[in-house]
């Protein structure tokens, strides 16, 4: 494929195709950090299956509420940092305006989404 054609394809949410997210830097330790709350996950699974005391099995989704919580809050500071500061980089007013609020309007949603 030649640039041109690679230049063709539209980035998503208006992103360089050469851009990478902002966790990217993070990535390793965001999936070290997902395994273990998998393992969590199943463990919990594993205590219904051994009809443990649902105490104990509470407490331990609450645990794993809270890594998850983490983990979200973690991303949307990436979102924060990487995204809306880049979109304010862009060096065309209008479209740096109008890529400025679609970032923050994003970051906006998924919080609301956490809070539900």
């Amino acid at each position: 494929m030649s640039t041109t054609e690679e230049e063709a394809v539209p980035a998503p949410h208006g992103a360089s195709n050469l851009a990478q997210h902002g966790y990217a830097g993070n990535k390793e330790a965001y999936l070290r950090r997902l395994k273990r709350i998998e393992g969590q996950v199943r463990g919990i699974a594993r205590m219904v299956d051994e009809d443990k005391y649902c105490i104990d099995i509470l407490t331990q989704v609450s645990a794993v509420t809270k890594a998850l919580h983490a983990v979200s809050l973690g991303l949307v500071e990436e979102h924060i940092g990487h995204c809306v500061v880049g979109a304010a980089s862009e060096p065309d007013p209008a479209v740096r305006a109008e890529t400025i609020d679609a970032k923050v309007k994003e970051a906006a949603d998924a919080i609301g989404r956490l809070l539900r």
